[in-house]
């Protein structure tokens, strides 16, 4: 089994768990700030929450959960494929290093959503990491066939 694929998709998703940190440490001071009592809520969904953080102008709060919601979304793609390049033996530069730029474009994605959400500039971080990943799964299909 080769390790040196498996460090980037480790270092994403510790970098997934700081940012589970960073939503607790920002959204419970702005449900707090914006009257919201989370103990009183039932069946409320992430959505209705954020609308009501919205109105009591604690939006910013809301830039992180929808990161960390992105974050379980086309990463679970990268894990798959990280782990079946792994179990594979894989090892090669040009897959390690697709890892490392996706890894890396997400963490900036995750930066550029939670600092300042300027959507053209998450889209294109955005885009370049999903180049990043498809090719990864390129590689990964043909060591898989080969």
């Amino acid at each position: 089994m080769s390790k040196a694929i498996l460090v980037p998709m480790l270092v994403l998703a510790g970098w997934t768990m700081l940012v589970w940190l960073w939503m607790y440490a920002t959204r419970l001071p702005a449900m707090s700030r914006a009257g919201i009592d989370g103990t009183k809520m039932v069946g409320s969904t992430g959505k209705s929450l954020r609308d009501d953080l919205v109105a009591a102008g604690e939006e910013r709060a809301s830039w992180v959960a929808d990161n960390y919601n992105h974050l379980m979304e086309q990463p679970t793609i990268f894990y798959a494929t990280a782990l079946a390049l792994a179990v594979m033996g894989e090892s090669g530069s040009l897959a390690v290093n697709l890892a490392w730029g996706y890894a890396a474009l997400r963490i900036v994605h995750s930066l550029v959503q939670i600092l300042s959400n300027r959507v053209v500039i998450r889209f294109a971080v955005f885009a370049l990491a999903s180049l990043c990943l498809f090719g990864l799964v390129l590689v990964a299909l043909s060591v898989a066939t080969a």
